[in-house]
């Protein structure tokens, strides 16, 4: 009798710990769900803004927006050029730049996004940081890396021999096409020389 006890009362442990298992796991997953629910989100595209826009100021960059529902809720943004700068339209989210911008001075500039309760300054979220872009124009002419370059070439020397290698320079953003690129031209003696887009 009592190994019959013994084997039934090992057939019920398990059976008492999936269900504590299921159980807890349960519980997890409610857990889960009501997390998810409460989660907030920054949402917003990335932001850019040409350079040397000639439209009156400010000019409008982007919108930082947070899925916080809450009526008093107020848009703040933080950093070195924030307020100066950059500025937040406080209800909306809107990102107004109050300067003509230059991109060959600065490509990027970095802000912290926050949402605060006015009533009571809290927060309603964690700040995120993010970044405003500054698009280039083609707005620098190419500038020789010196004033003179020497050359010499032996007379008699056969046609296409090498004289020397100019070069220039243009701060434009290489990474848009045909923004940085430089080509080659002789004004004076094309007679006699040629140059090729390598100088």
């Amino acid at each position: 009798m009592s190994h019959l006890i013994l084997l039934f009362s090992l057939f019920l442990a398990p059976a008492f710990a999936d269900g504590g298992t299921q159980k807890s796991n349960q519980n997890l997953c409610s857990n889960d769900v009501s997390h998810k629910r409460q989660k907030r989100d920054w949402i917003w595209n990335q932001m850019h803004i040409k350079e040397e826009i000639d439209t009156p100021l400010p000019h409008h960059v982007g919108k930082i927006t947070s899925s916080v529902r809450n009526n008093n809720a107020k848009y703040i943004i933080k950093g070195e050029y924030a307020n100066t700068i950059f500025k937040v339209e406080e209800t909306s989210g809107d990102v107004y730049a109050f300067e003509r911008l230059d991109r060959e001075k600065k490509a990027e500039y970095e802000l912290t996004a926050l949402i605060i309760d006015r009533t009571n300054n809290r927060s309603l979220e964690q700040p995120s940081k993010f970044i405003i872009k500054v698009y280039d124009i083609n707005d620098n002419a190419p500038v020789f890396v010196q004033k003179v370059f020497n050359g010499s070439v032996p007379e008699m020397s056969p046609v296409g021999t090498s004289v020397t290698k100019v070069t220039a320079v243009d701060a434009d953003d290489p990474t848009v096409s045909g923004h940085a690129t430089v080509t080659y031209e002789v004004t004076t003696g094309s007679e006699y020389f040629t140059i090729d887009d390598s100088g």
